[in-house]
């Protein structure tokens, strides 16, 4: 893999549930993490005294944020409400290079901040909410 250009990590939702994806607009970092917890069955009997894991077993985590500044009424006025309705719509990760992520995510906070002299930003983590597809580029 090429170095990537980091403006291209993208978050894109599907405003309406029609499938059509759309940038949210105005973030200036992203970031994506994956998580998977392990099951261990480490015993008495485990070879050597050491650790054993259970393959394919435990809980699958993505975390998303985000933050940037305001640019696009119809994504920002999306996000507040997804958040205050608890909703869990799909969400689409581009990651240069890589791939797509794609599935449902909970918004799990909105920060919002501003300076007397700058612009008023926000924050946005969200949390993977059921199982995701991941689309190679």
């Amino acid at each position: 893999m090429t170095v990537q250009n980091g403006k291209d990590l993208l978050i894109k939702l599907d405003l309406t549930g029609d499938g059509q994806f759309q940038i949210i607009a105005g973030l200036r970092a992203t970031r994506i993490g994956f998580n998977a917890e392990a099951v261990d069955v480490t015993s008495l009997d485990s070879s050597g005294g050491w650790r054993e894991l259970l393959a394919g077993a435990g809980v699958k985590s993505a975390s998303v944020s985000g933050s940037g500044v305001f640019r696009d009424a119809d994504t920002d006025e999306r996000a507040r409400q997804i958040f205050f309705d608890g909703e869990t719509p799909q969400f689409q990760v581009i990651i240069p290079g890589f791939g797509i992520v794609q599935g449902p995510f909970q918004v799990s906070a909105i920060e919002y901040a501003g300076t007397h002299n700058g612009e008023a930003t926000y924050e946005m983590s969200l949390a993977s909410a059921g199982a995701l597809s991941f689309t190679a580029l």
